[in-house]
């Protein structure tokens, strides 16, 4: 594989690591929805 971009790596790379760091930052953001939820929940069937 050439990861060779040319001139338009200094474009292409950051983009890459941007979009990365995007889509990590939203699994954990819904990881830690879904846990706060749970939690919630089973307080809520405990009552």
């Amino acid at each position: 594989m050439n990861f060779d971009l040319g001139p338009y790596g200094v474009y292409i790379w950051p983009a890459y690591g941007v979009s990365a760091v995007a889509l990590i930052g939203i699994t954990l953001w819904s990881v830690i929805g879904w846990t706060k939820a749970r939690a919630a929940l089973a307080k809520l069937e405990q009552k």
